[in-house]
């Protein structure tokens, strides 16, 4: 274990740039996990990290001294002294234990026939962290993300998937009209004054979610890629819903009409006013 105490250190300015600078992580294929969550989300995954940075009140942490202990971290371990350690958290109360890890690449290529998670600038790194976190619970795997959209690997971003990452295929700088044109399956975007309501559409078939941005929405080029566009249903006088919000919506809809048990009936459609009657 090596010990940093000053901010001139140069190793401790190199893991400032990492933390602060998406052209840093791009250069390096490294991406900093914060926390332990994050850690053994990885680990789990991906298997030891390059390295573990510890302040010295984190070390005193039974959790983390247990981690340190099983020689789980592989690589080299750096304590910081609290104040340095402050210095690189992104969040008002420190966890104490951050790794610099390789940033996995997809484990699959492109695939046409399956489902996949399309963003279009969404450039609000929680909400991209959101969309990935609730992609992977509804079951998607690959997702890709426009050359526009907030760094995937962001320590912000990062934080908000609470571990996604690991479990997705996450294709950065992507075409997305170049995908959706040869995709197989049926490519989905959610329109305000869209004809058909997202629950009765059909959403058993392989999908291309595709979501936009929080102010402008998704491109017309993409959008012409599109085959159908629905609308989510909204009997409240709210105009629109947040980026990470409406995809929530969107992939558990999915999720309900695949399962084994799904009924026909539909939730409340904001043109009927009124809910569905109960299954006889």
């Amino acid at each position: 274990m090596r010990s940093v105490a000053s901010r001139d250190n140069p190793h401790f300015k190199a893991l400032k740039k990492l933390c602060l600078s998406g052209r840093e992580r791009r250069k390096t294929g490294f991406a900093l996990l914060d926390g332990m969550h994050l850690i053994a989300a990885y680990t789990e995954f991906h298997g030891s990290v390059e390295e573990a940075i510890v302040s010295e009140s984190g070390a005193r942490h039974p959790e983390i001294a247990a981690y340190l202990a099983s020689a789980k971290p592989g690589g080299s371990v750096t304590l910081l002294s609290d104040a340095l350690y402050a210095g690189l958290a992104s969040v008002g109360t420190p966890s104490g234990i951050m790794a610099v890890v390789n940033r996995p690449r997809a484990a699959h290529g492109l695939n046409q026939e399956a489902d996949a998670v399309l963003l279009d600038g969404v450039q609000d790194p929680g909400n991209v962290g959101s969309i990935l976190r609730s992609a992977a619970a509804a079951g998607f795997r690959q997702v890709l993300l426009s050359p526009d959209c907030a760094d995937a690997w962001s320590p912000k971003t990062l934080r908000a998937a609470m571990g996604a990452h690991f479990q997705l295929d996450i294709h950065e700088a992507g075409d997305l009209p170049g995908f959706l044109g040869g995709y197989r399956g049926q490519g989905i975007v959610t329109a305000p004054g869209a004809p058909v309501s997202l629950y009765s559409a059909n959403l058993k078939v392989p999908l291309a979610w595709v979501f936009g941005s929080e102010g402008l929405g998704v491109r017309e080029a993409v959008t012409e890629a599109v085959r159908l566009r629905v609308r989510i249903p909204m009997p409240g006088a709210t105009e629109s819903l947040n980026a990470a919000a409406a995809a929530a919506i969107c992939l558990f809809e999915t999720v309900r009409q695949r399962l084994p048990d799904s009924r026909a009936s539909n939730p409340l459609d904001s043109r009927q006013g009124r809910p569905p009657r109960p299954a006889v």
